[in-house]
């Protein structure tokens, strides 16, 4: 598992989520995560800023930050994209504006 990989997750409202941990910490059991909601789902809840709309496979989905977790390896899916190379300073942005509100 890598950092910005997105896992497919079993959630009702999230189907995947996004690894945010650092790779340097991989050999815990657990991962941090952000869950992606369909924009389509929750259009009302983009805020460019702290929860960004990222695009995978040609669908929108929301990053919502606010909801990071952390979640045992075992029960994240399969590893469907990743997200570094088009949205690193996005999810980076996104999570320090949580944490340094900057």
């Amino acid at each position: 598992m890598a950092r910005f990989d997105v896992h497919r997750y079993p959630g009702k409202t999230a189907p995947m989520v996004v690894d945010v941990q650092a790779d340097l910490l991989s050999d815990l059991n657990t991962r941090v995560v952000v869950p992606l909601v369909p924009h389509a789902q929750a259009a009302n809840e983009a805020l460019p800023r702290l929860k960004p709309v990222l695009e995978i496979d040609g669908q929108a989905y929301i990053l919502m930050t606010t909801d990071i977790a952390a979640l045992p390896e075992r029960s994240l899916g399969q590893c469907v994209a990743n997200l570094e190379a088009h949205y690193r300073e996005d999810i980076i942005g996104a999570l320090d504006f949580l944490f340094q509100g900057f």
